[in-house]
Parts: C-alpha cells; sequence; structure tokens
C-alpha cells in the first residue's frame, strides 16, 4: 500500500504558536496547513481530508470548546488537541473538554516536544476494534482514517482471517454515519436463491413463503454502511442489480416496481482475486470496476509478526474464564512468533482458546499448551 501524507491543521491567532507547532512537526511526510481563527479552520476542514487538528483556546471568533465539539460531531475521525498559548505551566496534561470527550491539552512551553509526541501517539494508533501497532498496519491505519470522511466505495482484499471486517467497521465508526447502522451481507453464506430477497428485499407474495414484506439488508443501511463480505461470491445473475444500486443508489424489492432509493455506503471485501475472476467470466469486469474505486490491501499476520503477541494477549484476557489470564511462557511466545499463521487472526485465537482450554487453571500458558496434541489432530 502506497505511503498517504498525514493531514494537519494548525488553529491559533498568535503566528509565534503557529510557527513553534509547524516547525515542531515538519518531516516530508505530512503536510500542515494553519488557520488564524475558527472560522478559518472550519473552512479548511470542509474541504480536506484532515486526521488532527490544533486548536488554540485563545480563538479570536470562536470558543473552542464548542468548536471541538462541533469538529467531532460533524468530522468523527479526526482527532482534536487543544492548545494553551497563554499558558505557563511546564507540562502538557490530559483532560476533557466541556462535553466530556476525552482531548489532549498541550501547553505552550514545551509545545515542541509535546506536539511531536501527540501527533505520533495519534496517527499510530489502531483503529477502533483493532489491535496491533506493527509497521505494516500503519498505512492501513492512516488510509482507513482518511477514507472514514468520504462516501467513496472501498474494496478491502487480503486472506481469510486478518481483520478485513474490523477495518471496515472501524472506517464506518470513524464516519458520519456511525450513528447508523453497519450492515454485514456474507455473499458466501446466504444460498443463492436467497440472496436476491435478503439484499433487496421483497413485497408479500412475491415468491412462495413470502407471507410478508421485507425492505432487504441494503434498505436497513439507510444513512450507514453496506459491509459485502466475500463478494467474489456473488452469482453473477445478481451482479447487473448490485452495480444498478451502486451507480443509481436505488433498488426494487422482488414483486414490485417501485423504485426505492438508498443512501448507503458500500464497503466490500474478498479474499478472492477479482481480475481472474473476470477474465474466467465469474465477475462482471464493470462492477469490479465500481466496487475498486479505492482498493485496500490488509496484511496478513504473517506479514505483521509484531503483533502477534500483542494479540495472543488480547484474546488471553478475552477468552479466559476467570480473570487474570495467564502469562505466556517464553518458549511460548517464540513458538506464536514462528508460526506462518495460515489462518491469520482467526487461528490464532483458535489456538489460544484451545491453549486456555488444555491449561485449565494454571497460571501460566506453556509450549505444550500451544501446540495441538497428536492424539488430538485429525
Amino acid at each position: 500500500m502506497p505511503n498517504y501524507a498525514d493531514h494537519i491543521l494548525v488553529a491559533s491567532p498568535s503566528s509565534v504558536v503557529r510557527q513553534r507547532v509547524l516547525e515542531s512537526l515538519r518531516s516530508p511526510a505530512r503536510r500542515v496547513e494553519q488557520a488564524s481563527g475558527g472560522a478559518e479552520a472550519l473552512g479548511h476542514l470542509e474541504n480536506g481530508l484532515w486526521q488532527v487538528l490544533f486548536l488554540d483556546r485563545s480563538l479570536p471568533d470562536l470558543n473552542a470548546e464548542e468548536l471541538s465539539q462541533t469538529v467531532r460531531q460533524r468530522f468523527p475521525g479526526i482527532e482534536v488537541v487543544l492548545l494553551d498559548s497563554e499558558s505557563n505551566a511546564e507540562a502538557g496534561v490530559a483532560e476533557e473538554d466541556d462535553a466530556g470527550a476525552p482531548a489532549t491539552r498541550l501547553e505552550t512551553p514545551r509545545q515542541s516536544e509535546v506536539c511531536a509526541a501527540a501527533i505520533d501517539s495519534i496517527l499510530q494508533a489502531p483503529l477502533p476494534g483493532m489491535i496491533g501497532n506493527s509497521c505494516n498496519m500503519q498505512p492501513v491505519y492512516r488510509v482507513a482514517r482518511l477514507l472514514a470522511r468520504r462516501n467513496t466505495t472501498v474494496l478491502l482484499e487480503g486472506p481469510t482471517g486478518c481483520g478485513k471486517e474490523l477495518v471496515a467497521r472501524a472506517i464506518h465508526t470513524l464516519s458520519p454515519r456511525a450513528d447508523r447502522a453497519f450492515v454485514v451481507v456474507n455473499c458466501a453464506a446466504i444460498p443463492e436463491p436467497l440472496l436476491e430477497s435478503e439484499l433487496f428485499g421483497h413485497t408479500r407474495g412475491a415468491f412462495t413463503g413470502a407471507m410478508q414484506s421485507y425492505g432487504g439488508r441494503i434498505q436497513t443501511a439507510q444513512g450507514g454502511t453496506l459491509f459485502l463480505d466475500e463478494i467474489g461470491e456473488m452469482p453473477l445473475g445478481l451482479q447487473p442489480k448490485l452495480l444498478r444500486f451502486l451507480v443509481q443508489k436505488e433498488l426494487q424489492r422482488l414483486g414490485s416496481c417501485d423504485v426505492v432509493r438508498v443512501d448507503a455506503r458500500v464497503i466490500a471485501a474478498t479474499n478472492a482475486h477479482l481480475p481472474a475472476l473476470v477474465r474466467q467470466g465469474k465477475f462482471r469486469e464493470d462492477l469490479y470496476y465500481r466496487l475498486c474505486a479505492f482498493p485496500m490491501e490488509i496484511p496478513s499476520l504473517r506479514e505483521r509478526p509484531e503483533d502477534i503477541v500483542q494479540l495472543a494477549h488480547h484474546f488471553l484476557e478475552k477468552l479466559v474464564l476467570r480473570p487474570p489470564p495467564p502469562e505466556l511462557s517464553s518458549a511460548g511466545t517464540q513458538w506464536l512468533q514462528a508460526q506462518p499463521w495460515a489462518g491469520n487472526v482467526r487461528e490464532l485465537q483458535n489456538v489460544i482458546e484451545r491453549a486456555l482450554i488444555l491449561a485449565e487453571d494454571e497460571a501460566v500458558i506453556r509450549l505444550e499448551h500451544l501446540r495441538m496434541p497428536a492424539s488430538l489432530r485429525s
């Protein structure tokens, strides 16, 4: 995945403060711009894709706390950092703004150091619901935050179990659609005869067994996000109907001639190589190009070995029956890091759950707990 510049905005009436922050953040991988007031800052936010806003409390035209609340409501993917340009304090401290939302408060004398630390912490943080800070996941986090501001159709590509649905959920959570539905459709899990009705809905009596009308999953996603998992398994006969929805944002339920307009952002995911399916005549080329307006590859677990131990500890905490969770032995940790993880994060979770069962109430997960006993292998 290519690297994208971090977009940072600094809003302060003080040219000294703006310059200090700009100097502390200067980097070829960052685009830093400045505004002298709140209204000017809002104008920038409306016309660009920003990740971080440094906001001076001493704005000449708007209340900084109210503006930070407005930004969080209108641009959920943007992190807001509050600056105290008139303070003489010696350090930056964390606090909550008037709305109760967490904010970072930075104070002028140490801005150069604290701003740089804050920006590294913000931009390297995992997406909501995700674990791991490996180098190969940083571009995923960065691009996902940019995509959250747009309604662009996204195609997530990667092997089974690598976390594609988690990335899709994070994009939704960081987007202005976060308070509406996130609707999941697994195209491989629904039998072909039922998939059309499940996606597009039907009227009462449209087919045998249709005892009442049903709006369908797409309509359920109104105002929110529709996640089409395993899109490569979409039956060829349904693909033109999906294409029409993507192009025109409208659909017709089975048994009805009425056109229903639906505003839903679409994120699709696949572990297949769709161009190969296109060449084989199993996937429409026009649908492929419509879906991959923004293709995004999610690394496999073996491509981010730094995340393995952190994920293992997460699963230990999540799956243990009686806290506290057991520790991982040194040999067990080394074994986990040496595995190929063909099943990715899902396989790792299975291994940890199996180890917890075999370890019973022991305080340490040892190597023999992690390895599948020969007597249990098929």
